[in-house]
């Protein structure tokens, strides 16, 4: 996992950078939560995150937003971690100029950040978002969502109730074209401590079935 460090509109970012297999390996980049409530690139779920989508071939990224361990800045509350997750996205596509797909995965407030982006990057072709705050932050923006993508979220989670959650998840899968596949984690709270290796399988799961799927429905 080499560490990287790029620009963004606030100063450098520090992220950590795994590069796919091929030359067309399609890219991946992963948002970590909440930077005042402890959200870092090594949080457990980005962590497994990162791994799934290693493990499936992609280059994948993951960074701290600004603030946040060595990345320069401070927080923004969400309009400049945007900024920086577009400066993510551009370096990473910067290094792989012949990427065959492009996805966006995120945790918590990751993930509002994520479903900003990909409103706003055409070439991002599917999400997978753990945990979504959608009894928190506004998610109003996905009208509608272009992509279709997987939303995991914990049976037992106390920060965002399952219902927030799955009433997101119906919304977004009502949309014409789209698919949204919504997965629970039986006993899993926010953090889905001791279920992590169940996040991972979930994802795994679906991004080796849908990545071909999607990449011709892009084409």
């Amino acid at each position: 996992m080499p560490e990287v460090i790029f620009n963004g509109a606030e100063g450098r970012l520090e992220g950590r950078y795994q590069h796919g297999p091929t030359a067309t390996a399609p890219i991946a980049l992963i948002l970590h939560p909440h930077p005042l409530h402890g959200g870092t690139m090594n949080n457990k779920v980005v962590y497994t995150l990162y791994h799934v989508f290693v493990r499936c071939g992609f280059s994948v990224l993951r960074f701290n937003f600004r603030g946040v361990g060595r990345s320069q800045g401070q927080y923004d509350e969400g309009i400049g971690e945007l900024s920086d997750a577009a400066s993510a996205l551009d370096w990473l596509q910067t290094y792989n100029p012949n990427s065959s797909g492009c996805w966006v995965g995120g945790f918590s407030f990751g993930a509002w950040i994520a479903f900003q982006l990909l409103m706003r990057r055409p070439e991002i072709d599917a999400f997978v978002a753990v945990a979504p705050p959608a009894n928190m932050f506004d998610f109003s923006f996905l009208a509608p969502c272009p992509v279709s993508g997987l939303i995991v979220h914990g049976s037992e989670d106390d920060i965002v109730p399952e219902q927030a959650a799955s009433k997101l998840a119906n919304k977004l899968a009502h949309q014409r074209d789209i698919t949204v596949d919504f997965q629970v984690v039986p006993g899993a709270d926010h953090f889905f401590k001791n279920e992590l290796d169940q996040v991972g399988q979930n994802v795994e799961n679906y991004v080796r079935t849908h990545l071909g799927t999607l990449q011709k429905a892009a084409d």
